[in-house]
């Protein structure tokens, strides 16, 4: 059925004829996008017109107008209608209410939202000229139906009011998209984006429009209608897919809307969604630029033009930069003399000097050399390399610019490997942005840290590099230390210098692995972070690397507890490319509240505990701040509790129990086993196990520690069933829904230790998961030596230390058997 005969229906059957003349559109898989918005809102134009003309028999002089999105033709599904019932005012109030009734009563007997409203001119430009949403509305207005000079001259009017109410609407306009920003984030990095609300998304577009209607300023065009059509072709799909009225793109609907719109699969959508916010969060930045610059130039030139007795008016000042680029009205652009079709460094340099000084780049320089720069020769020249390490070395400034050239494809020309990372997501709660953006801010964080090396080029190209192999399937740092190998002799490094590029990537999670789920004591653990990393040098790169790149990842990615084990493994591993290698491991000498802690845990034959509040100062990772300055107020990292018992068996699941019936969250935790004291006896025992966990209360105030020793007791001697008591508070709350977590992974860490069997475990993290843990480990029949705990958002990453009964590693076979029957307890 054709559009023509969707109409004709609607026209002979009334409301029930559109319902089914509508729902026949949508149902059309032959039309989408822009042809279906168009041919819906034609639809509803006939039949609210229709409405209308059959009401309006008594009422001379009104019209009824189309506003906002509607006005604009862009009718979602589920999309609202706008609708505004204008009349002159000299018709019969009662008779207008009567006609408003006669077309809102039908839109509403249709289950259509409606937003509405009934004014005479001079209402709606009051009204306009009070709320600047009304304003915005009515620079869509379109006629639907009526006197259509009534609408013309509200047309008229209210874009003459805009445009005259400009500089001062504009900035409110501005101010709004700002507030508007900060409550919902950046569309091109949620992993959950509101298509309209957030920045970058359909109202930035709208605004867009706005600023174009003021004749004040105008957006850069190019590829911005593509934009605004893919992310209302994404909400039409969203709509038809949920049959909802929403605009938020939710994870468990995100493979349905792939499939209505063709696209392979979620992160297909994620990335074309991300590229449209791009465009549209480019230009919002060049317009609300040019915006200030203008008012800017308008308050100064009556100023400017009597200092120069009313002359003409002045050029800006023009400031060198470097050679070929210069500063002007408070951007960076092109000197006269610059000839980017001789000079292929130019966009380097240009981009390095606007970073150094904190400018944007202007839209036409950025242009001019996309346009016609001349690509680098391979490999680049030594300017060049140089100028990308300024461009990096910059800081926070460093971002603007690189969004400018990226935004113009100056990036994937410099770096043809880029295209792969850039705009893809990671479905990793941990991370704040999609890869690409992840790569620019680890680079920011760097800078930060050059001080550090000897050597910042190195630090700061390899955390451009580290993550880009994610664009490839398989192991990232395997494909990423090739691809590295590759850009790194493309972009001018000798031998030497490609070679400690490739190590960087390839090992940037070599630290903070091994630091967080390895035992440090063991030279085993030592010698083969050693082997791998090579020298002192790449050593110290690869430190600042690591921190670096947890700071850009995310809050719970980085703090001083995992930076002190980081600092720790890098000392220990520095002493053995130093020709000092360790001795073997003897039990570390206890603190004085520990001995204190075991030795009272001997004499009474019972667990000991204490609490103590730590604290660290807060590592601020909005790219809105500094990242080189924490904040002066320190930040919670929960309370240290310090346990020791008398080693005996079912320690772990017991504590662990014991603190998740007491909803207590373990950050993280160690466990260790103390030899007896000297001078302390007690015959049963003859060691101790200390257990120093950072927790935190889920809700409320914490436990007294008189409590937790009790229940810790009742454990110990079997007298408290806790897997009974976390069912009973399971089955009291219902589960909520969510996305399905990926099951739980058990694996054996091949020659990790030669003391004892690693045993690794990647799992969501839930109430209770290290008691169920533990519990599996003691049916096992196997003793923990040591336990390594850390959680990262929503990921419990463990390791465990486990020997057979005599204290010896245990054979493959045994080990692997355990590690399977643990990864079936967790995925049950």
């Amino acid at each position: 059925m054709t559009s023509v005969d969707v109409k004709t229906e609607a026209e002979d059957s009334g409301p029930s004829g559109y319902a089914a003349a509508r729902l026949r559109l949508l149902q059309e898989e032959a039309q989408s996008g822009p042809p279906r918005r168009t041919a819906l809102a034609d639809l509803t134009d006939d039949w609210l017109s229709g409405l209308f003309t059959a009401a309006a028999a008594e009422v001379k002089g009104a019209s009824l107008i189309a506003v906002g999105g509607y006005g604009r033709g862009e009718l979602s599904p589920r999309s609202d209608l706008d609708l505004l019932l204008l009349h002159d005012g000299d018709a019969d109030p009662g008779a207008v209410a009567t006609l408003a009734d006669r077309i809102w009563y039908p839109v509403w007997d249709m289950g259509l939202a409606l937003d509405h409203s009934v004014r005479t001119p001079s209402e709606a430009r009051k009204t306009a000229g009070e709320d600047l949403k009304v304003q915005l509305g009515l620079l869509d207005a379109r006629h639907i139906a009526g006197d259509l000079g009534l609408t013309a001259g509200l047309r008229t009017a209210v874009l003459a009011d805009w445009r005259n109410q400009a500089p001062k609407r504009l900035p409110e306009l501005q101010e709004l998209c700002a507030e508007r920003a900060e409550r919902q984030g950046e569309l091109q990095y949620l992993l959950e984006p509101d298509l309209k609300e957030a920045r970058g998304g359909l109202r930035d577009a709208t605004a867009l429009r706005a600023v174009a209607a003021s004749w004040l300023a105008d957006a850069p065009r190019e590829g911005l209608a593509d934009a605004r059509r893919r992310l209302l072709d994404v909400r039409d799909s969203l709509h038809l897919t949920t049959g909802r009225a929403t605009d938020r793109l939710s994870l468990q609907e995100q493979d349905q809307v792939a499939a209505e719109l063709g696209l392979l699969d979620a992160d297909t959508l994620l990335r074309q969604v991300y590229e449209a916010a791009r465009t549209v969060s480019y230009a919002s930045d060049v317009t609300w630029r040019e915006v200030g610059r203008v008012l800017r130039s308008r308050g100064a030139r009556p100023r400017l033009r009597a200092m120069l007795g009313g002359g003409s008016k002045p050029t800006p000042e023009r400031s060198p930069l470097a050679e070929g680029v210069v500063e002007q009205d408070g951007e960076v652009g092109l000197a006269r003399t610059a000839r980017p079709e001789r000079d292929p460094v130019l966009p380097l340099r240009a981009a390095a000097a606007a970073a150094q000084a904190g400018l944007p780049m202007s839209l036409h320089a950025v242009r001019r050399l996309a346009a016609a720069a001349r690509p680098l020769p391979t490999p680049w020249p030594a300017e060049a390399r140089e100028q990308l390490v300024t461009l990096l070395g910059a800081g926070r400034p460093t971002v603007e610019v690189w969004e400018a050239l990226e935004a113009e494809g100056l990036i994937t020309r410099l770096l043809p490997d880029w295209e792969r990372v850039r705009c893809r997501p990671q479905r990793n709660p941990v991370h704040t942005w999609t890869v690409d953006r992840h790569l620019v801010e680890t680079a920011v964080r760097a800078s930060a840290l050059t001080r550090r090396v000897h050597r910042p080029d190195l630090l700061l190209v390899a955390a451009l590099l580290h993550d880009i192999g994610k664009g490839w399937p398989g192991d990232h740092s395997v494909a990423g230390e090739i691809i590295a190998r590759d850009v790194a002799a493309r972009i001018g490094f000798d031998r030497a210098d490609v070679a400690v590029l490739a190590t960087l990537v390839r090992h940037h999670l070599l630290l903070i692995e091994t630091a967080t789920r390895r035992d440090l004591e063991d030279p085993a653990t030592v010698r083969s972070v050693a082997e791998a990393v090579g020298s002192q040098g790449t050593l110290e790169l690869l430190h600042a690397l690591t921190e670096a790149d947890a700071l850009a990842t995310g809050p719970a990615a980085w703090s001083s507890w995992r930076g002190s084990l980081v600092a720790d493994l890098v000392k220990r591993v520095s002493a053995v490319l130093s020709g000092d290698a360790p001795e073997e491991p003897e039990p570390a000498a206890p603190t004085a509240e520990q001995e204190r802690l075991a030795i009272e845990a001997f004499r009474t034959g019972g667990p000991v505990l204490a609490l103590r509040a730590q604290t660290e100062p807060q590592l601020e990772t909005s790219h809105a701040s500094d990242p080189e300055k924490p904040s002066a107020d320190p930040e919670p990292l929960g309370v240290e509790l310090l346990i020791a018992v008398p080693d005996q068996p079912g320690v772990l699941p017991a504590v662990a129990g014991v603190l998740a019936m007491h909803r207590l969250t373990v950050r993280t935790a160690e466990l260790r086993a103390l030899p007896l004291p000297d001078g302390v006896k007690n015959e049963p025992y003859d060691s101790v196990l200390l257990l120093d966990w950072r927790v935190a209360a889920e809700y409320g105030s914490l436990p007294q520690a008189a409590r937790l020793r009790a229940d810790l007791v009742r454990a110990l001697d079997g007298s408290l069933d806790i897997p009974a008591r976390l069912a009973e508070r399971d089955a009291a709350y219902p589960r909520r829904r969510g996305t399905v977590a990926p099951p739980a992974q058990v694996t054996v860490a091949p020659a990790a230790s030669r003391l004892a069997t690693v045993i690794e475990v990647r799992a969501q993290d839930a109430p209770g998961l290290l008691h169920r843990i533990g519990r599996a480990l003691e049916a096992a029949h196997v003793r923990v030596r040591s336990a390594h705990v850390s959680t990262l958002g929503s990921n419990a990453v463990d390791a465990f230390y486990v020997t057979g009964p005599e204290g010896a590693p245990l054979p493959g076979e045994e080990a692997a058997s355990v590690a399977r029957a643990l990864e079936e307890t967790l995925r049950r």
